[in-house]
């Protein structure tokens, strides 16, 4: 029996339609949202995603500010920059575009965001509070891929989950996201030896680690849940972790790349803008 493809573009709307309608009551209040990105250098995946971001704020009635830095900006203008909209009340939300040029320390610049506008979850505040179950702002990855699920009527209660992957965008944070929700956690890599004898056991497969293609059909257990995380570049076509067409046909559902996980980090980031604000109307 094949399995349920998990439309992440779809999910991703209804969100949108969330955000928009929560912004409209805030500027009924006389609150404008507004995010406030940083972006150093040219890298063209980060330039892409900036524009991407401000396209999708101004359809949801965000404001949106882009500060563009050439590539040998010195660190301490960023700095300055951050101390600048961390205490700017009219600014709610912050982000860095990663990578940063080479020359930059990248933990100076992640301690340097208010944690309270942190949208992209990149502060060692907003991870403490993750890793003790506090109330934060989260990366938006780890949290697509339990959006995902939660949106697909898919519960981790009580669910045995194998986590393949264990970076510090992706993997760490979601071990600790799985947890709040109860699930029991795997966490397996690369380097794990006989990765097959986890996933066999698991009710659900999250897949994180960046390798194309890692997990197989012989290595899911019929019936059991897939979510790909991954994004990769194979022979000039972008596949995921996953092994999509084997995969299909034992599991109960999967998420595709692209058209999963990924297509709700934009609207995520909208919805930690909008945590943000609560965060700091408390204060």
């Amino acid at each position: 029996m094949a399995a349920t493809i998990i439309d992440g573009k779809s999910i991703a709307a209804v969100i949108r339609d969330e955000v928009r309608a929560e912004v409209k009551n805030l500027r009924e209040r006389g609150i404008i949202p507004k995010l406030a990105v940083i972006l150093a250098g040219d890298d063209p995946a980060s330039v892409l995603y900036a524009r991407s971001k401000e396209r999708a704020c101004k359809n949801s009635g965000i404001e949106f500010e882009l500060h563009k830095y050439p590539e040998n900006v010195e660190e301490q203008v960023i700095l300055d920059k951050l101390a600048e909209l961390s205490s700017d009340p009219a600014c709610h939300g912050i982000m860095v575009e990663l990578p940063l040029p080479r020359h930059i320390n990248k933990e100076r610049v992640m301690r340097a965001v208010d944690p309270d506008k942190d949208v992209d979850g990149i502060s060692p505040i907003n991870r403490g509070r993750m890793f003790t179950h506090k109330d934060g702002l989260f990366p938006v990855t780890p949290q697509s891929c339990i959006e995902i699920l939660k949106r697909q009527g898919i519960s981790l209660e009580r669910k045995d989950v194998c986590l393949i992957g264990r970076g510090d965008t992706v993997g760490k944070p979601l071990i600790f996201l799985l947890l709040n929700e109860n699930a029991t956690v795997t966490v397996c890599h690369t380097r794990t030896a006989d990765l097959a004898s986890h996933t066999l056991k698991a009710d659900i497969i999250v897949a994180a680690a960046g390798k194309a293609r890692l997990v197989t059909k012989e290595m899911v257990r019929p019936g059991a849940v897939v979510v790909d995380a991954g994004i990769n570049d194979l022979d000039g076509k972008t596949v995921g972790d996953v092994d999509f067409e084997g995969v299909y046909e034992v599991a109960s559902a999967i998420t595709p790349v692209p058209g999963g996980v990924g297509s709700l980090t934009t609207a995520l980031i909208q919805k930690n803008l909008l945590k943000a604000i609560k965060i700091q109307e408390s204060r």
